[in-house]
């Protein structure tokens, strides 16, 4: 500072202009005031209060917000990275397109390979149907084969194919569109497709049931067997036989008519030999007779030998 004054006063000094210095003396100055520069840390400092600064980038919550952004992005990323990679290993997408699959401008979706699917749904009035010459194989890997259509399903199994509908079904030839089986019994009736030998339902609701000219018709059970009819129940035929595990009911309002000749087997019905089972209150006993005009009635056996013939006799003086 001292030296820099003395160069100032005495340049003040001379009256003729400044007074030239000598290179020794320019160093020597620039040198002062570098180091007096140097060691003074405090030259231009303002204090400031970073409390009161406008902050800027993210910060406190934002900042957590904006790293689970990042992180949800990359989640997705991977996942859209992993779903591209099944298309492309499933559809086979090459430099020649789709290997396993063609789409065409109708609408068709044309596969090429053997697909592996679980469940496909076909939009509104859709076919799914083979190639011309070829045909259409569907398999299932130890699962029915299911085809579903709003309440008609249609089941294929290992040892039965089964369908089932609550609207009715129908079935026709597509080229001459001849019914070949319908279950509207309004219009059409009631049969069997050529080739079906049994048909197998819970319950059925209709006015007849009946069999060609040339075959039997058998009705068979694995439990319990109910024949009802609002208006009576017909059962016509040459011969008619009734197997039975079991009982056998028959219940009327008024009257059951057997018409013609009535055979019972009595292998299956209990006997005794001895007349002391008469005299046992365990056992109430029933002889089945028939009048001349087919009327049956019962008859309390009391003792053996014990015939028809009793006081209250719905057949008259014929029995």
């Amino acid at each position: 500072m001292a030296a820099a004054a003395g160069a100032a006063a005495a340049e003040q000094q001379s009256s003729n202009g400044p007074v030239k210095k000598s290179m020794r003396e320019k160093a020597v100055e620039r040198r002062n005031v570098n180091k007096e520069h140097n060691s003074n840390f405090k030259a231009g400092y303002i204090p400031i209060d970073e409390d009161r600064l406008h902050k800027t980038g993210l910060r406190g919550r934002k900042g957590n917000l904006a790293i689970c952004v990042i992180i949800l992005l990359f989640i997705l990323a991977v996942i859209n990275l992993i779903i591209t990679l099944v298309i492309w290993a499933v559809i086979r997408i090459g430099p020649n397109g789709c290997d396993s699959m063609e789409f065409h401008e109708s609408g068709l979706l044309r596969f090429k390979q053997v697909s592996d699917m679980g469940v496909i749904h076909p939009l509104y009035k859709s076919t799914v149907g083979g190639r011309r010459n070829e045909n259409l194989v569907i398999t299932g890997n130890n699962q029915p084969i299911v085809f579903q259509q709003g309440t008609t399903k249609l089941s294929v199994e290992k040892n039965k194919t089964s369908i089932t509908s609550d609207i009715g079904m129908q079935f026709f030839d597509p080229r001459t569109q001849n019914i070949l089986f319908s279950t509207d019994y309004e219009t059409h009736e009631f049969q069997l497709p050529s080739g079906v030998k049994s048909l197998n339902v819970q319950k059925a609701s209709t006015e007849r049931i009946t069999s060609n000219a040339t075959s039997d018709l058998n009705i068979k059970v694995d439990g319990r067997a109910i024949v009802r009819g609002n208006e009576g129940v017909f059962i016509m035929g040459k011969t008619i036989e009734f197997h039975m595990g079991g009982n056998m009911e028959l219940k009327a309002e008024n009257s059951i008519i057997l018409n013609g000749t009535v055979m019972v087997s009595t292998t299956r019905l209990p006997s005794s030999f001895t007349g002391d089972q008469f005299s046992n209150g365990d056992w109430v006993r029933y002889k089945l007779c028939m009048c001349a005009d087919g009327t049956l009635f019962k008859v309390q056996v009391t003792s053996q030998n014990m015939g028809c013939q009793i006081s209250d006799n719905p057949c008259g003086n014929t029995h």
